[in-house]
Parts: C-alpha cells; sequence; structure tokens
C-alpha cells in the first residue's frame, strides 16, 4: 500500500500547480492532504468529490484557513472518523481518519507556532491533546499510520541549519522532547527508519532562494504502530504543488 501525505498550502493552489496530474503519476492508494484552506462551496465539483476515490474532507470552520482530507482510491472501501475530540483543533479541521480493512490512515495538521507567543501557546496547547490520542490508537493494536504537516523538525538530520534554529518554533527543545517521547512509546518515523542516513527535506521557505539551495526542515512525517512493515519511503521535492513535497511511504500489514 502507498500512502502520501501533502500540505497543499490552499487546494486550489495545488491544483493550479498541476495537483491532478502529479496525484495520476504518484498513485498512492491513501492521500492525506493538509492546509487545504477551502470548504466544498469554493472547490470545483470534480476536485471535491474526484471520480475514482472515497473523499473525507474536514474544512476548518474559518474560510480559507487549515483544514485536512483524506483521499482513498478505490476498490479500497473505508469508514472515517472527522476529528480528534479537540474543541478548538476540530474548528479548525485539523484531524480527520480513514478506517480501511487492515489499517488506519489519519491526516494530522499541527498548528505552527512561528508567528509568535499566542501561537506558540496554542501549539502546545494542541500537543497536549495529541499525545494521549496517540497513546490510545497505539493501545488499541489496529494497524495505523499517522501522517501529516506536524509542524516539528526532530533532530538536527531534519534540518539544514540546527544550531541557529534550536530557539525557533518548529525545532524548539520542548517540541523535540515531544517526538522523543512518541518514539519512546512506540511510534516509528517511517522515514528515518527506511532513510537512517538521509538528510532530506520536506519543506522549505519562501525567502531567500531556500528550496533552490535546498535549506529545509522535515516536517512532514509518517509515524506508524509496530504492526506496520515498511518498505520505503521517498520524498518527491521536485512536485512543486506548494512550499512542502510529498512524502510517500510503501507498507504492509498482516
Amino acid at each position: 500500500m502507498r500512502i502520501t501525505t501533502l500540505n497543499v498550502n490552499g487546494i486550489r493552489s495545488a491544483d493550479r500547480r498541476g495537483f491532478r496530474d502529479w496525484l495520476a503519476r504518484a498513485t498512492p492508494d491513501v492521500l492525506c492532504l493538509q492546509e487545504v484552506r477551502a470548504d466544498e462551496a469554493a472547490v470545483e465539483p470534480a476536485l471535491w468529490r474526484p471520480e475514482g476515490w472515497e473523499v473525507r474532507w474536514h474544512p476548518a470552520q474559518k474560510k480559507g484557513y487549515a483544514g485536512t482530507a483524506v483521499w482513498v482510491r478505490q476498490p479500497h472501501s473505508a469508514r472515517f472518523t472527522v476529528g480528534n475530540g479537540h474543541p478548538r483543533g476540530d474548528e479548525e479541521g485539523r484531524a480527520v481518519g480513514a478506517h480501511l480493512d487492515g489499517i488506519d490512515v489519519w491526516s494530522l495538521y499541527m498548528p505552527s507556532g512561528s508567528s509568535g507567543p499566542d501561537r506558540q501557546a496554542w501549539k502546545y496547547e494542541y500537543m497536549e491533546h495529541v499525545q494521549p490520542w496517540l497513546d490510545a490508537l497505539l493501545a488499541s493494536g489496529r494497524p495505523t499510520v499517522v501522517c501529516g504537516d506536524i509542524n516539528i523538525a526532530h533532530t538536527a538530520m531534519d534540518i539544514k541549519n540546527a544550531k541557529p534554529n534550536e530557539k525557533n518554533s518548529g525545532f524548539l527543545p520542548e517540541e523535540r522532547r515531544w517526538l522523543d517521547g512518541l518514539v519512546k512509546r512506540g511510534w516509528r518515523d517511517l522515514f528515518r527508519e527506511a532513510n537512517p542516513a538521509s538528510q532530506a527535506y520536506s519543506w522549505w521557505s519562501n525567502r531567500g532562494n531556500a528550496r533552490a539551495n535546498d535549506v529545509g526542515w522535515r516536517i512532514d512525517h509518517l509515524w506508524a504502530t509496530p504492526n506496520v512493515r515498511v518498505k520505503a519511503v521517498e520524498i518527491d521535492r521536485h512536485a512543486s504543488l506548494s512550499d512542502h513535497a510529498p512524502v510517500t511511504a510503501e507498507v504492509e500489514v498482516g
């Protein structure tokens, strides 16, 4: 099974950049999107209800903001769960899950704290909620992959300039310890497991030719329970659908 995660930074913007052509080439079985920034009224029907897919969108109540989606390619069939139980997070459309035969796949969009202390406080609040939610997913015993823009680079291998960013949101010690805790409890970073020596990135600032110079951060993740086998994980840094790159994992269960 191929599972892809992508922060589209606006589904309409990504579509103008060739999202549907890219999707035809990439052929994921499950596609997790973040920051869709649109509701049904704003998106053409052929994109909102694409032929050959079962799709569940979780748009934010605020227009043009946040939101997630999970797409399941037919003939796979799924039931869906919208939200993960945090009132503000669910209002912002930050989580949606697909329950397939043998595996659950979630699209998760963690807040960014980079714009100031209030946003960082909200990020910490959501992290505090997400931790026991992830613990419950792990304890269920269901093979599960949680995909998304986590807005945290875990180690110095996941960011081009580690030392200068140690006091910046996304690479703060508290945030990195939070990911350490997930690993200790049994969650696996599939990209790092499949590519132990690779210093590759999934997001680049729009400033300073960061993408051209590959000055990036790996903040888009696929985290899996122990009963998911990973075969390969790759970052498609040339897709150019947004400031993020698609990350795709080949996994097996059963």
